[in-house]
């Protein structure tokens, strides 16, 4: 993917119990061109996603289910079931020196969770890379800081989209409390939630540095390729400048809590409904 980038390369990367694959995949990382790695902490196992169960990608018959489902959708049967063969899995390939089936895939990982995950793994992931790191899934203000001891460059406030624990804390509600415990000391990223330019707005006006997509351009990859994630961030700019002109934000950098105080005045007008009371 790095031949085919432009501009500046993050790599992203889960805390598994296998150190071996975690250093390989590290170092070609640093080879490649990255020189920001963004490590997730927020899933030392997988939550329960009642979504999947839902949608067939889990659960009792899955498998049936998702082959029944593919055989409704003939052109992405064609243009990814078939056309889309044979898979591969690149970064673990790549250290395990053999081709990887689904369910080896599956089974390497599943196999590699790492529960036990404490400040002391991040503190070797500092001292095993040499660029920006930044901490993906913080939600407590005491995580912040220890992110900062640790010496972090930065932070995403994150929930995981509400996959991992769906009563978790929303972003919105912990992004507060963490950029007044080290807004000054680190970069603040946030996402999970964001569904359009207004939600990106919020964020910012929360104390956010910068917020990042995950569900949303994922859907547009998934839909249309290239051409669709184009298609997405025009639409999310364009949201966001008709979201900053009416909340009177001329730049990004006025973006304040006045912009989500007159959000939340204008949602309040647009839903009210008039009552015709009695004489």
């Amino acid at each position: 993917m790095a031949s085919h980038a432009s501009g500046a390369l993050w790599s992203q990367l889960y805390v598994l119990k296998d150190r071996g694959y975690m250093r390989n995949a590290l170092e070609r990382a640093w080879a490649a061109g990255m020189k920001t790695l963004v490590f997730t902490v927020d899933m030392p196992i997988p939550g329960s996603r009642y979504r999947d169960n839902r949608s067939g990608m889990s659960g009792p018959h899955a498998t049936l289910r998702q082959y029944l489902q593919a055989c409704t959708h003939p052109r992405w049967a064609m243009n990814v079931g078939l056309a889309g063969r044979p898979l591969s899995f690149g970064n673990i390939e790549a250290y395990t020196g053999h081709k990887m089936t689904m369910d080896d895939y599956m089974g390497f990982i599943s196999n590699n969770f790492d529960p036990s995950i404490a400040w002391h793994d991040l503190e070797w992931i500092r001292d095993s890379w040499q660029g920006k790191l930044i901490i993906k899934g913080i939600l407590d203000a005491d995580d912040a800081r220890n992110a900062v001891r640790l010496g972090a460059d930065g932070i995403v406030v994150s929930n995981h989209g509400g996959r991992q624990l769906d009563g978790a804390i929303p972003t919105a509600r912990a992004l507060p409390r963490v950029v007044d415990a080290v807004g000054d000391d680190l970069t603040v990223l946030a996402d999970s939630g964001v569904r359009s330019g207004v939600d990106v707005i919020r964020l910012l006006a929360l104390g956010a540095k910068g917020v990042l997509l995950g569900r949303a351009y994922i859907y547009a990859l998934a839909a249309a390729g290239e051409a669709g994630v184009a298609h997405l961030l025009r639409l999310f700019a364009e949201d966001m400048k008709v979201t900053m002109t009416l909340t009177g934000a001329t730049s990004p950098s006025a973006i304040s809590l006045d912009c989500l105080d007159r959000l939340e005045q204008d949602q309040h007008r647009t839903h009210a409904v008039p009552v015709s009371l009695p004489a």
